[in-house]
């Protein structure tokens, strides 16, 4: 397996753990927000499903998910997170610090993957031994 690919499939998994026990409580579908920032087609999108799928997630029958795709541009980023806490998604995929800027400016109690960054620099953890608030995920640095 790829580096690249492991890294996106411990998200998945980082972003579903929490979602297998609230749909087993309510019977209503978890669904996940996913701030990809960049443009569509992103190969993010495609190694974020097969991670789910590695995980027995499919879409419609145990878990819904919604992509937005901000082309780089951080006004979009923030405009989508907002739209994620008003849709009432269970978790964010933030990809790159835009995303992950934009998912916390927008909650800070909706729980926030993190792919790729550095989240000492970005403030979205106090430490890397006790990280708080409701941003979890993967750092390439600190």
């Amino acid at each position: 397996m790829k580096r690249r690919e492991f890294i996106t499939l411990l998200g998945g998994a980082a972003a579903a753990w929490p979602l297998a026990a609230l749909a087993q409580q309510t019977g209503k579908l978890p669904l996940i927000g996913v701030l990809v920032s960049a443009s569509p087609p992103h190969p993010f999108a495609a190694a974020f499903w097969r991670g789910l799928h590695a995980l027995g997630y499919s879409e419609g029958r145990n878990i819904k998910v919604e992509f937005r795709y901000t082309d780089g541009r951080s006004d979009r980023a923030e405009e989508f997170a907002e739209e994620f806490v008003r849709l009432g998604v269970n978790v964010i995929v933030a990809h790159y610090a835009i995303g992950t800027a934009a998912a916390m400016a927008a909650t800070r109690t909706v729980p926030i993957v993190m792919v790729h960054g550095a989240p000492l620099q970005l403030g979205a953890i106090n430490s890397l031994a006790r990280p708080g608030g409701n941003v979890t995920g993967i750092s390439n640095g600190c």
